[in-house]
């Protein structure tokens, strides 16, 4: 192996298919891998003996995972979170509560063998259409913002698990998902600084090991994606002083593969001030060969570096920020104790609001009407008829609306779909696991701030009552 290779090796952050090291990928860690990203098609039974041996093969190596609770899990894809997400604690507004879940959520990363939880959001969503945010977000003002993005980073790293502030300098304000195409945000450089940047700061000021971009444009500032700005990402360095890792988004995300691709991308975030860069998961939502994404982003940095696009001592640079990462990870003496996971239901239960009476019966039907799947949160089925089976096998999912049966509709907010249910069954029960801003249900109804595990097993007590 290259000296130029050991370099662009020690900056990439890949993802890989299956549970088990694959052989491209055991050969990448002996050379000096930066680290791998977990995604949920890598979270099997036993996903620490994952973990624990690729940090056999190199104590060094980071092992990432998008880890935010509520919505978005990896390491509980298949039953979700039971941690609530972002938008129930800024609902509760208790940043004590808010540091204890992510000291929860660090300890649970640490068991796992995760080093590096890509969270929290620190968007402020200020759009109300944001298609990718929205229940990712503590809330919609940046001081509710800003306060518990610093108790996340206190609570997450506490118990010795890196945090990474995502994604800056916001995604809040878009009405595009960056994992489909490129989002634009019209917004003049004081508006950004008032609105996007306090909870960024807060979380430099709390000691966040990482920052996270956003593939989001911002006009007004660059006309480069802010992953690839070098304009943007001086601003984090410059204005809010931060020295730590910045992490790119996944550069297979639409945003970047459609527009420069992937390896260009990679190239250009590096240069532009990126330190570790996530290549993306090669198995959703566009499946492609995980060892030749890492080669095609490999490749792109190494004849960066012969033509000379790329400084070595850029690339040099950016390693030594990864290694010294990697070393506070090993080094963390976790301060935290063990945080039950009651904790994340007593958080749903205080920020829950029921309307109307919503106790059903044996053998209820549910019915999907939450719409489209957010990308960051991945294929999955809804937690609530999985709680709701474990109390009655009865109960049934799907489209059709059988008759003389309770009916459950599952909502993230208005839909024709929804008012023809509510015409022709008006004792549907609502479960909103939406944000009820601007819309909220006719009774009854119950609203949730989210759609983790933590919520459905709350709102499967409101729904059946006790066990």
């Amino acid at each position: 192996m290259t000296s130029d290779e050991r370099l662009v090796d020690g900056v990439l952050l890949p993802g890989f298919t299956g549970a088990r090291i694959p052989d491209w990928l055991a050969r990448a860690v002996d050379g000096g891998l930066a680290g791998v990203c977990l995604f949920s098609s890598n979270v099997g039974p036993d996903v620490a003996a994952l973990t624990r041996a690729l940090h056999e093969r190199r104590p060094g190596v980071l092992v990432a995972s998008d880890e935010e609770g509520g919505t978005v899990t990896r390491l509980e894809h298949r039953l979700g979170s039971a941690w609530p997400g972002a938008a129930a604690l800024g609902r509760l507004d208790d940043v004590a509560a808010t540091e204890a879940v992510a000291a929860g959520m660090g300890a649970q990363c640490r068991a796992a063998g995760v080093d590096l939880a890509l969270a929290p959001v620190a968007d402020v969503n200020a759009e109300p259409d944001n298609p990718v945010i929205a229940i990712r977000s503590f809330g919609a003002t940046p001081e509710l913002v800003a306060r518990h993005t610093a108790a996340f980073v206190r609570g997450l790293q506490g118990a010795g698990v890196a945090a990474a502030a995502k994604h800056f300098p916001g995604h809040g304000s878009t009405t595009t998902d960056s994992h489909r195409a490129l989002p634009v945000v019209d917004a003049d450089p004081a508006t950004l600084r008032a609105r996007d940047l306090p909870p960024f700061a807060a979380a430099v000021e709390a000691g966040v090991r990482s920052v996270l971009t956003a593939h989001v444009l911002f006009p007004a500032l660059d006309d480069r994606p802010a992953t690839m700005s070098p304009p943007l990402l001086g601003l984090l360095r410059a204005e809010l002083g931060f020295d730590g890792v910045v992490i790119s988004d996944a550069v297979d995300m639409h945003a970047i593969s459609r527009g420069v691709g992937r390896g260009p991308g990679a190239v250009a975030a590096v240069a532009a001030g990126v330190d570790l860069v996530c290549t993306g998961n090669p198995d959703y939502p566009d499946p492609y060969d995980d060892e030749a994404g890492y080669r095609e982003v490999r490749d792109a940095l190494l004849a960066a570096l012969a033509d000379g696009t790329l400084s070595r001592e850029r690339v040099a640079d950016a390693g030594r920020r990864v290694a010294e990462l990697a070393d506070w990870v090993r080094e963390a003496d976790p301060a935290v104790g063990t945080v039950g996971t009651d904790l994340g239901r007593d958080v749903v239960r205080r920020v829950a609001q029921v309307a109307g009476d919503v106790r059903i019966g044996r053998g209820a039907h549910v019915v999907d009407l939450t719409g489209p799947e957010n990308v960051a949160a991945g294929q999955r089925d809804l937690r609530l008829v999985d709680v709701l089976r474990r109390h009655d096998p009865a109960v049934t999912t799907g489209p059709g609306v059988p008759g003389g049966r309770p009916l459950v509709a599952v909502v993230a907010g208005p839909s024709p779909a929804l008012e023809r249910l509510r015409a022709a069954r008006p004792d549907t029960v609502c479960v909103h696991v939406g944000l009820p801003d601007g819309w909220t249900p006719p009774a009854p109804s119950v609203i949730l701030w989210g759609d983790g595990r933590a919520q459905a097993e709350v709102a499967a007590e409101l729904l059946l009552g006790p066990p």
